[in-house]
């Protein structure tokens, strides 16, 4: 990386930083905060790993778009990135995460008063986001089975993991790098390792797959999910879906359970 694009890269790190908190900042924007944090952090892993950003790839169901891959001979790491702050609660098999935001505001005219206000947000499971992401990744690199594919998450910013329960590292950023070192089982030589980067390169279609056309993609596929779904089927397996009640209250589950693991609230 030369001396002019690490310059490039920091500026946009301190400008995104500095307007993180404010008032209509786009969630396109706190992605790109979050993916360059990462990318930071990433940057100062040692040259036994090499580091690819953004990363875009054709699916059955469009395209998938991948925040960071990580190669070594220890494996492959697919990295989802999460700019979120407040409380977090999931597990691996909710279909959405829930983000609680918990504001105090006093009032100028009732200045001995605060009132608490409570945001809840729900989001798209980001394991099963990785994890789809290392399918993939395992579907371009059938050529080596041995190599070993993680799915990890990383959150960014403010955020509280309160209560996430997970299989698959689901980690704060400054936690990353020691969860990376933690994997040092050598499972592809160092040719191999070439030919990996190789094929994940030459198959990224970033650059002739724009945002728009990615986020079209993906608003496609939910639709066609969606439809399943309202329609009373498992849009994994094409089971029914019943209802079941767990620990956090009543949900749809598939009725192929447990050969289907799909859920929905």
């Amino acid at each position: 990386m030369s001396i002019l694009i690490i310059i490039l890269v920091v500026a946009l790190f301190f400008y995104f930083a500095k307007y993180n908190s404010a008032k209509g900042y786009s969630a396109k924007e706190k992605g790109m905060v979050g993916e360059i944090r990462v990318s930071s952090i990433l940057s100062q892993l040692s040259n036994e790993y090499v580091t690819l950003n953004d990363l875009v790839y054709h699916t059955e169901k469009g395209t998938t778009q991948i925040d960071h891959v990580v190669v070594s001979k220890y494996g492959i790491l697919a990295i989802e990135t999460k700019n979120y702050r407040g409380e977090i609660y999931g597990d691996d098999k909710r279909q959405q995460w829930t983000q609680m935001i918990v504001t105090d505001v006093t009032y100028a005219k009732k200045w001995w008063k605060t009132y608490t206000y409570v945001t809840k947000n729900h989001f798209y499971n980001p394991v099963k986001q990785s994890l789809g992401h290392s399918y993939k990744i395992k579907e371009l690199l059938s050529a080596f089975p041995h190599a070993k594919i993680v799915p990890i998450v990383v959150f960014t910013g403010e955020a509280i993991l309160r209560n996430v329960e997970s299989k698959y590292p689901v980690v704060y950023e400054e936690n990353l790098l020691g969860v990376i070192n933690e994997y040092k089982k050598i499972c592809l030589s160092d040719d191999e390792v070439q030919r990996v980067l190789g094929i994940l390169k030459g198959n990224n279609v970033r650059e002739v797959v724009s945002d728009r056309q990615h986020v079209e993609n993906l608003r496609t596929a939910e639709r066609v999910v969606n439809a399943v779904v309202n329609s009373g089927f498992c849009p994994k397996c094409g089971g029914h879906l019943v209802e079941r009640h767990g620990k956090y209250g009543f949900f749809y589950g598939c009725s192929n359970y447990p050969k289907c693991r799909y859920t929905i609230q």
